[in-house]
């Protein structure tokens, strides 16, 4: 591989990208192709889009590794697939801690009733029937020397072990709506509550290490509500959700409402005492897989245009815009392509990954098993994050490939294209998604990037991340782009270059950053 060459990242709006194909490669590639029509034709005036995303979010559900959703979604991938008429397997690559989650009580029994609103944590374990307890706070005056006596204290009860919010209205409406100085005031209080949290931390030793120090001081289960500051702040009722650390005890993800409420009668010393009623299991370790659809090539069969997305999810909610809209997004692409494009130049593959949210395993593994497909890579297209139309196409770092995206994406609509832009070479601002597998091989992985702000504030990875969020005008308009960039990938007679450029600096120290390096994908759960 060539030296890289230093450049300046450029984030180009769409229309001057046209100018950018030749007499030659426009005649190559004309406008009036039949096979971008009849894309266009069953994209968006015949799409499939919303029905499939039905049935995937809505009838089977969240898809957490190990569980039987995600086996389930396997499964209703293959049969649509052989439905379709095009070749799908399933890979295993491992396997993966099993979990059984079944139904989840919180109530508030004191100092008056009502029912919470509650989430497990992931793979959290259940109780043994209904349990009764008290619920404590961690004094925020709390010291060293006294964390041995706190910790007696905490048997049998359920313990808080979050900051609270202040107030659970949405961030941008507060700041809008309220006087500067309120905002202020409330800004300060968050950074106060946060601090107190983070010395609370060290004094565990970390977040894992206190729900596992609560676990042996024998306190019946935990709560915690997640919802990050900055520009993750979650809004209206919204709290993110993530993994358990415990092993015996429930850990629950409570709405930011009825955890301030609990926070706040324990810190007045009011008594609150709830009742647990939460059932889970663990049946084994469960096989994971990713599932892999194929278009033989006819020319070119050993070169290879993929289609990227994961499958799983985390289990808050359904999964519906992480990532059941890129899921949907590259499935309803591949059915165009056999409509449009049944006998293409370039094998098109689709990976409906396995284990993205536990480190990108699925295509990490795909990666490792098949060298072939690296060998013969001609683009990659990963899209990871929700609803809204892609509008931003980044070409992670690779120095020559924006020529090729350029030529391809000339070809599409402008319906479609008035809302791209590409950014050349690509800074690789988001490592933590599926190209990231590819990208780090140093073959041309290219990310399709949606609006990120509400989707990060909303939907990724909380127990709003539903159905309904999906707006399917735009999901046909990805559907569509995704097929036929991949048509265009495939018909190009040129090879997508691999040279690489230098990364823009670290803005912490001002030194150019390396190109990433390949992990090794995490096969199997271990604690």
């Amino acid at each position: 591989m060539s030296r890289p060459r230093c450049v300046h990242v450029a984030v180009l709006a769409l229309a001057p990208l046209v100018l950018l194909v030749s007499p030659l490669r426009a005649q190559t590639f004309r406008t009036d192709d039949p096979v971008l029509r009849d894309i266009w034709r069953a994209g968006m005036e015949q799409s499939r889009a919303e029905p499939f995303a039905q049935v995937l979010m809505d009838s089977i559900g969240p898809r957490l590794s190990g569980t039987a959703g995600y086996s389930a979604a396997g499964d209703w991938l293959l049969r649509t697939y052989e439905s379709l008429g095009i070749t799908a397997r399933q890979e295993q690559y491992g396997t993966w801690r099993g979990w059984q989650r079944g139904t989840l009580h919180v109530d508030l029994m004191a100092p008056w009733i009502t029912t919470l609103e509650a989430r497990f944590a992931a793979w959290s374990p259940g109780t043994n029937g209904p349990v009764d307890g008290d619920v404590v706070i961690i004094p925020e005056n709390l010291t060293a020397p006294q964390l041995p006596t706190w910790l007696a204290q905490v048997r049998g009860k359920f313990v808080l072990t979050s900051a609270p919010r202040p107030t659970c209205r949405a961030p941008e409406d507060f700041a809008k709506r309220a006087r500067p100085e309120t905002v202020a005031a409330e800004r300060a209080e968050v950074e106060r509550r946060m601090g107190v949290w983070m010395r609370q931390l060290g004094l565990f030793g970390g977040m894992r290490s206190l729900q596992r120090r609560l676990e042996a001081a024998g306190a019946a289960g935990l709560f915690t509500h997640n919802w990050i500051g900055g520009n993750w702040e979650a809004g209206w009722g919204v709290s993110k959700i993530f993994d358990a650390s415990t092993n015996t005890i429930p850990s629950m993800e409570l709405s930011c409402e009825d955890y301030g409420l609990l926070a706040r009668l324990a810190a007045g010393g009011q008594g609150p005492r709830v009742r647990v009623d939460a059932q889970a299991s663990f049946p084994g370790d469960a096989p994971m897989f990713s599932v892999i659809a194929e278009l033989r090539g006819t020319e070119l069969p050993d070169e290879y245009v993929v289609l990227s997305a994961h499958l799983d999810s985390e289990q808050g909610a359904t999964g519906a815009t992480d990532n059941g809209t890129g899921t949907v997004m590259m499935l309803e692409a591949m059915r165009l392509l056999k409509a449009a494009y049944p006998a293409p130049k370039r094998t098109i593959l689709v990976g409906h990954w396995g284990g993205e949210e536990q480190g990108l395993i699925g295509s990490r593994a795909f990666s490792e098993d098949h060298p072939e497909v690296l060998e013969g890579l001609q683009a990659l297209f990963n899209q990871d994050n929700g609803t809204w139309r892609v509008e931003y196409v980044e070409v992670n770092g690779f120095l020559e490939a924006a020529g090729n995206v350029a030529r391809w994406l000339s070809l599409v609509p402008p319906e479609i294209t008035q809302h791209l832009r590409m950014g050349t070479p690509g800074e690789q601002l988001n490592t933590g998604s599926d190209h990231s597998s590819f990208v780090c091989h140093g073959v041309p992985a290219f990310r399709l990037q949606s609006n990120y702000e509400e989707y990060r504030q909303y939907t990724w990875h909380t127990n709003r991340d539903s159905f309904d969020k999906i707006v399917f005008d735009d999901l046909r308009n990805n559907a569509t782009l995704a097929a036929m960039l991949a048509y265009a990938a495939s018909e190009d007679p040129e090879r997508t270059s691999r040279e690489r450029a230098l990364l823009p600096p670290n803005p912490d120290t001002g030194e150019p950053r390396a190109w990433p390096t390949c992990g090794t994908a995490r096969r199997a759960y271990t604690p």
